[in-house]
């Protein structure tokens, strides 16, 4: 299951420039998520990180990670609800290489435990195969009853 953009801005709240995921290539619903983001030059942040040399921060490379997780917190729940998703922790957290323009960052994330409200995930980011970023989040998804027409 491919997920485009679009499907992405009506699932999560996020907007330019915080938006960090372009696609979704894989869901298994309440199991694990394949997301995409292409990293080029004119995102905001390389301006002041760093303007002699662009490297994307770490702090949104697990925003991004976050962002895919909501989406699959997101299409596990059935459409008559619609989850909202807190991020409440990040462990761990590993940067194994810096991302720069040009890369395509693929993350992986898996569900390690679900005890509601709460969900723990392991989160990897890749570029190419390399891997390039750690981290098991928590999140706290709480589920809204859709409106009635």
């Amino acid at each position: 299951m491919t997920i485009e953009v679009g499907e992405i801005r009506a699932i999560l709240p996020h907007r330019y420039p915080f938006l960090l995921v372009d696609r979704i290539k894989e869901v298994e619903e309440g199991r694990r998520i394949v997301g995409l983001k292409n990293v080029t030059i004119n995102e905001p942040f390389f301006q002041g990180h760093f303007p002699d040399r662009p490297i994307m921060p770490g702090v949104l490379i697990l925003e991004a990670m976050a962002q895919v997780g909501g989406v699959l917190a997101f299409k596990s729940f059935p459409p008559t609800s619609r989850p909202v998703v807190y991020l409440t922790g990040v462990d761990g957290a590993k940067f194994r290489k810096p991302v720069v323009p040009g890369d395509q960052l693929r993350f992986e994330i898996e569900v390690l435990k679900r005890r509601p409200p709460f969900w723990k995930m392991q989160a990897k980011a890749y570029v190419e195969t390399e891997l390039v970023c750690e981290a098991e989040l928590t999140a706290m998804v709480t589920e809204e009853q859709a409106e009635k027409a």
